[in-house]
């Protein structure tokens, strides 16, 4: 596992299927299931979903909460 993984978490979002913009963190731990029986995507989406499945499995999400709180702490950007 890659340290720098863990904040991406927080930040990918699904990028289709049924959680189509639901931040990989937040998928619902039977569908991380239904890709560790079937197989994950190549590339960072599948390494991404990889870990937040072993992560859930597990019972480490509680391992986030720092990151979360973080990542809400810090000010919005607008855009300009």
């Amino acid at each position: 596992m890659n340290p720098e993984d863990l904040p991406l978490l927080l930040e990918r979002q699904m990028p289709y299927g049924k959680y189509q913009g639901r931040v990989i963190a937040d998928l619902p731990g039977h569908y991380l299931n239904w890709f560790a029986r079937e197989g994950f995507p190549r590339g960072e989406i599948g390494r991404l979903l990889a870990l937040m499945q072993e992560i859930d499995h597990n019972g480490l999400s509680y391992l986030l909460d720092p990151l979360r709180k973080a990542q809400q702490q810090r000010p919005s950007r607008s855009l300009r």
